[in-house]
């Protein structure tokens, strides 16, 4: 029931959804220093990179192989990246396996991976990517798309190691780390 003052609906007589009170009919909100002051910083530190969006870091090791990663330092939750393994064969191939260990990939998704290996499989804690035969000088290329799944299990970061095999025999191999952030 409204009662009515002056021609005018009585706001204390209506019932507000869950959430709103009279206060925000009534416009009485006003922006304090602190909160100003918090979304400066934040603006600030994501203009500066300190939220991500830094551009790729190549890491490389020489073995049997030059074997080169490209991958983000900096990731944020849900976030889509790229990483490019390059392997240069200072020697023919027999088979090579490009192998990601287990930790490196927990909780992210991976989309695309071009080109698609020959042969797929799981031993010795990698993921293993298996592509053919590759001549003495020959550069491979091999794009993974992938995006971190919003969990809070990843804040901090993770790691693992990229490798490059001949069939079983391991080459060589990159230590991978990767910042996650919220």
């Amino acid at each position: 029931m409204q009662k009515w003052r002056s021609g005018q609906v009585d706001l204390m007589a209506q019932s507000f959804p869950d959430g709103l009170s009279e206060r925000n009919i009534n416009g009485h909100s006003r922006a304090s220093f602190l909160t100003l002051f918090i979304l400066t910083a934040l603006m600030i530190a994501g203009l500066i990179g300190l939220l991500g969006g830094h551009s790729a870091q190549t890491e490389r090791a020489e073995g049997e192989v030059l074997l080169k990663v490209t991958a983000p330092p900096v990731l944020r939750n849900g976030m889509f990246f790229e990483t490019i393994v390059e392997v240069q064969a200072k020697q023919p191939l027999g088979n090579l396996v490009i192998g990601v260990s287990a930790p490196l990939w927990r909780e992210m998704t991976i989309n695309t991976m071009i080109p698609a290996a020959a042969e797929e499989g799981y031993m010795n804690g990698f993921h293993r990517f298996a592509f053919g035969k590759v001549d003495r000088g020959d550069v491979f290329r091999f794009k993974i798309d992938g995006q971190i799944n919003p969990t809070p299990t990843l804040l901090g970061g993770t790691s693992g190691v990229i490798a490059a095999f001949d069939d079983e025999k391991k080459l060589t191999a990159i230590p991978i780390e990767m910042k996650v952030l919220p």
